[in-house]
């Protein structure tokens, strides 16, 4: 089952959605232009902001759902 990370990010209503860290180091650095220090801040973290990033980001993970029982 895959743990997914939300990432919120300031000014943006919208969280975007990862299938783990990976994605979202390679999202952080090319799309967002974080730093590899910023980024690897705010996946061990879990939020980063000035004067490492010029916004402020939060990552959260979804809670797995859980077994039901029959």
């Amino acid at each position: 089952m895959i743990a997914w990370l939300d990432l919120l990010a300031e000014g943006d209503q919208h969280p975007r959605r990862f299938d783990g860290p990976a994605t979202l180091l390679v999202y952080l650095t090319r799309v967002e232009r974080l730093t590899r220090e910023a980024a690897q801040e705010l996946i061990e973290q879990g939020e980063v902001g000035p004067p490492l990033a010029r916004r402020s980001y939060q990552v959260r993970a979804l809670p797995l759902p859980s077994s039901v029982a029959s």
